[in-house]
């Protein structure tokens, strides 16, 4: 893995990585985002189910995250200017890009706000937005997690009483993962609240080119998360008040029996799916 340090346009500097060319004339280049908290380097198992499909992945550390310059007013679209940055970096013109959980809203406006750069779009149990037209978001989530949806909505400080007070709800996992997540970090859970509660654009906007598939999940959350998902509740298809969807054709996958963190099991057939879509572009 390639490390990268580049300058940030909103100042400071970007840490990024990057697997490095894969040597096939037909690579398509994925932008990966993860969840919250990661710094931007894909997941080992993500790479090792990507082998032998000609994907290059980068990636960057989020604001304050890893060895990226902490931007504390970074809004989900704000991300937009460093993808840029990396995809410059490594030399594609054109590109992909996957993310999971708190990865897949920095996706959306990816696609939203500069689809002429973009050749695929991959969410894996994204969240909708917190007011999100006909959508209850904490809908199917563990009483856990609601209890901080909520207090995140109330402001910082509530959200900081509740993280460090509250009771660990056993009911935010799924058994597979339950047992590997007991410790949780407030300070992560808290930015990852706050960001999520504001905007996630700073125009309207429609994306386009229609992302490719998008991965969902079952009802479990991990702390501070959410389970009711924009892919999950089919939220992206609907129609909004204008009579169009939310994103222009997309192609929902749906995850039976996966919690919002095991959802990236078997991602295989979503790697080569995205493949596919890339190239047809």
């Amino acid at each position: 893995m390639q490390q990268l340090v580049l300058p940030r346009s909103a100042g400071g500097v970007l840490a990024a990585c990057d697997t490095g060319p894969t040597g096939r004339s037909d690579e398509v280049v994925v932008l990966w985002h993860g969840g919250t908290p990661s710094t931007g380097e894909p997941p080992a198992p993500l790479l090792a189910a990507a082998s032998g499909l000609g994907l290059r992945f980068s990636g960057a550390d989020r604001p304050g995250c890893g060895g990226t310059t902490r931007d504390s007013g970074a809004t989900i679209s704000d991300v937009v200017p460093d993808v840029l940055a990396v995809a410059d970096a490594v030399g594609a013109e054109r590109f992909a890009v996957l993310g999971h959980s708190g990865g897949g809203p920095r996706v959306l406006a990816c696609s939203a706000l500069v689809p002429e750069r973009m050749s695929a779009a991959v969410a894996v149990a994204s969240p909708a937005p917190a007011h999100a037209e006909g959508l209850d978001r904490c809908a199917g989530m563990a009483v856990g997690v609601v209890r901080e949806q909520r207090a995140a909505a109330r402001g910082r400080s509530a959200l900081t009483d509740v993280l460090e007070h509250g009771e660990f709800d056993e009911d935010a996992f799924t058994p597979a993962i339950g047992p590997r997540s007991r410790g949780r970090g407030g300070g992560w859970a808290r930015t990852w609240q706050s960001r999520s509660r504001r905007g996630w654009r700073r125009r309207r906007t429609t994306c386009s080119p229609p992302p490719g598939p998008g991965a969902s999940t079952s009802r479990r959350s991990h702390p501070g998360g959410s389970s009711c998902t924009a892919t999950r509740t089919g939220w992206c298809r609907r129609p909004t008040a204008g009579g169009c969807t939310h994103v222009p054709g997309p192609d929902l996958r749906p995850v039976r029996g996966a919690g919002h963190l095991d959802a990236l099991h078997g991602v295989r057939p979503v790697l080569e799916a995205l493949r596919r879509r890339a190239l047809a572009v």
